[in-house]
């Protein structure tokens, strides 16, 4: 091989040798690119909860600072499903809609109530006849200052949801009952995701403009007539 050859074999091998660290440099480059990518991009909140649940005390819930110090023969400090959705509830920072076929868990009662102390908007839509019933927990909203609808255009207003600051959806099977948290087969999910959240605000903006007393004129007496009767359920 001549001195010509061998210096044009170096020369291409040279090229080669740039051309692959090129190559490696850009793989470099884009790869890192889609990890900084998923680093500064949030998981989307999705989360499965399945009841029944265990039946524990929630005090480490409303009390984190001293969970402890309440008094019970049950279980303490319990991550149950029902914990869970304590959490996602009490998560609210400005607002939460709840649109809720039954209504009678003191502990979801009283997570509402904290809220509404801490100056959270809540808005509240209840099925006219299950918001009545003996145990029902909209008597005590209504009388905190809470705004509660009836929702009588149907045979039952059978939603059970909850939006968290408009961007976090809580629905599912589960009614806000201590049966259906204790002793039934219940689902609950939890989800940020705006394709599924946008479409029960939608719908909760629908009742809530659907049931406004002052436009519907009997219906404004109706709700005055169920007003009245939670009171009184509440008193058996």
């Amino acid at each position: 091989m001549t001195s010509e050859a061998t210096a044009m074999s170096s020369v291409m091998w040279k090229v080669k040798m740039v051309g692959l660290g090129v190559v490696a440099f850009s793989v470099s480059v884009e790869l890192l690119w889609r990890l900084l990518r998923r680093l500064k991009t949030p998981t989307t909140l999705n989360e499965v909860l399945f009841f029944p649940s265990e039946v524990a005390c929630m005090e480490h819930i409303f009390s984190p600072a001293s969970p402890n110090s309440h008094c019970c023969p049950l279980p303490h400090g319990e991550e149950t499903s029902f914990a869970r959705l304590l959490r996602f509830v009490l998560s609210a920072s400005s607002s939460l809609d709840l649109c809720l076929f039954s209504f009678c868990n003191m502990d979801l009662s009283r997570a509402v109530l904290y809220l509404h102390r801490k100056k959270i908007t809540i808005r509240v839509l209840v099925d006219k006849d299950y918001s009545i019933i003996t145990g029902s927990q909209v008597g005590a909203l209504r009388r905190a200052g809470i705004c509660v609808r009836h929702v009588g255009r149907y045979v039952h207003m059978h939603h059970k949801f909850a939006l968290v600051d408009g961007r976090r959806l809580i629905t599912g099977s589960l009614n806000w009952t201590l049966a259906a948290v204790q002793s039934n087969a219940e689902n609950v999910l939890v989800t940020e995701e705006p394709r599924l959240v946008q479409p029960f605000v939608r719908e909760f903006r629908r009742l809530w403009a659907d049931n406004e007393p002052s436009q519907n004129g009997p219906k404004g007496e109706q709700n005055e007539a169920h007003k009245l009767g939670d009171s009184q359920g509440e008193k058996k």
